[in-house]
């Protein structure tokens, strides 16, 4: 938790050195985030998941942190607890996803 917050602060740092706080608004901050995820999709573009993985180790990395980075500068725009937000969403997940009707099962809940 103690290094959670040490990266929050990191971001939310090197963001407010340069005064780029101005530009993020969740509209855009989605847009960028979204981005760098498609970014992430490019490592495995034509290639299979083991050979991504092999080649583009560092490059994966790198694009997960920027995604990583654009979630906590959106949470802190709009004020989400990024922490809560997943401890909520997993117990919606547990009950749309019981165990007993999708353990094993890749269908998506309303198919269960």
């Amino acid at each position: 938790m103690e290094k959670f917050d040490k990266i929050k602060e990191i971001v939310k740092k090197f963001r407010d050195d340069r005064e780029w706080s101005q530009f993020h608004n969740p509209k855009d901050l989605a847009i960028s985030l979204s981005i760098e995820a498609a970014e992430l999709l490019e490592c495995f573009q034509w290639k299979s998941s083991a050979e991504a993985e092999k080649n583009n180790y560092q490059d994966i990395k790198y694009e997960m942190a920027d995604v990583a980075i654009y979630l906590l500068l959106m949470c802190d725009k709009m004020g989400i607890n990024l922490l809560d937000a997943i401890e909520e969403k997993m117990k919606l997940n547990e009950k749309k996803y019981p165990v007993e009707k999708a353990k094993g099962c890749s269908k998506k809940y309303n198919e269960l």
